[in-house]
């Protein structure tokens, strides 16, 4: 892809200590992400796509979270600035929306009040002009009579009203990037929908850049320009929408692509699955870390990690034999 690069994390690694052992939850994680773009990173649950958005502003506890590599915000390395540089970037140049608004917004204050705190930690505005603007979000974010949401309660609305909200607190200081976790995940699919065209509709106005992180191939195919497929916390593939849905790489890519249904899909046989289990942060294989579950792994798969390499046209792939593995019939599956 063309443009000018936003974020770049270059081989990221973060480690968690625990009561019983140090676990190395990601492991050379780089990735591009550029302007004005959506890049989606999906993957099953616990691959690392949450610990890897969360390292971005550091949001991890600091005393028992290890990190390593470089994260380069327009040529600025988040992992070398202080606490005290990281929250005048936190939420005004790089803003999160976390998957559950009840547990993120605070239940015992206005959610004007929440978006109004927001605005004045960042911007030198009075409380007034504060409010005006706050109304302001709230309309733009699709929420109706927000003179008089802005006022009420996270319990007083619903469960899409509350992650407009989520949104619109995101977006008030107008920042570059926007790193949206499982926004719609709790969400029914009419509601969903909404979301994401709001969301989409406001990356496109002010030509921000977002992550999203789902486990939805759907959402990534109605959203996103380019994908990341995480794995056991590696990145194992990366390419434009059309290079995943179209022309998987990686036999783990096709896996997920082959278990979601779709329209030719003969509804008395049950969905393909992935054989086996994902190992434990304390197992992780020596080789490349889907050997266990892969049909075409070799010897070399076993003993070998392998690195992430660029195969054409900006796809990348981090396997040993995709070469060899081809277009097997059976293993592509468009959404």
């Amino acid at each position: 892809m063309e443009g000018q690069k936003l974020l770049q994390l270059h081989n990221l690694n973060v480690s968690f200590w625990t009561e019983r052992d140090y676990l190395h939850a990601i492991h050379d994680v780089s990735f591009d992400v550029y302007k004005g773009e959506i890049l989606g990173i999906v993957g099953e649950s616990g691959c690392g796509k949450s610990v890897t958005a969360d390292a971005i502003l550091q949001l991890h506890d600091q005393q028992t979270t290890d990190y390593e590599g470089e994260i380069n915000f327009e040529g600025l390395d988040l992992l070398k600035q202080s606490e005290r540089d990281l929250r005048k970037i936190r939420g005004n140049q790089i803003s999160m929306i976390f998957q559950d608004p009840m547990s993120s917004l605070n239940p015992v204050f206005t959610v004007g009040h929440q978006i109004i705190e927001s605005l004045r930690a960042h911007k030198k505005i009075s409380k007034k002009e504060a409010r005006t603007r706050a109304i302001e979000i709230l309309r733009m974010v699709g929420i109706p009579s927000p003179e008089i949401r802005i006022d009420e309660y996270p319990h007083q609305l619903s469960g899409g009203m509350r992650q407009r909200v989520m949104i619109a607190i995101a977006i008030c200081c107008e920042p570059k990037l926007i790193i949206a976790d499982e926004p719609t995940t709790a969400l029914d699919v009419t509601i969903q929908s909404q979301i994401l065209q709001v969301l989409k509709e406001l990356q496109t106005k002010n030509d921000m850049s977002v992550i999203m992180i789902t486990h939805d191939l759907g959402v990534v195919a109605e959203t996103c320009q380019r994908v990341v497929v995480m794995y056991l916390g590696q990145v194992i593939e990366v390419g434009t929408v059309q290079q995943i849905f179209d022309t998987p790489l990686h036999p783990y890519t096709k896996g997920l692509l082959q278990s979601m249904p779709n329209l030719e899909s003969n509804p008395n046989e049950p969905l393909y699955e992935i054989e086996g289990t994902v190992p434990p942060l304390n197992s992780i294989p020596i080789g490349c870390r889907f050997a266990n579950r892969c049909p075409f792994a070799t010897e070399e798969c076993l003993t070998k990690n392998p690195s992430l390499e660029n195969s054409n046209d900006s796809h990348q792939i981090r396997c040993w034999n995709y070469n060899e593995i081809g277009k097997k019939e059976g293993l592509y599956a468009r959404v």
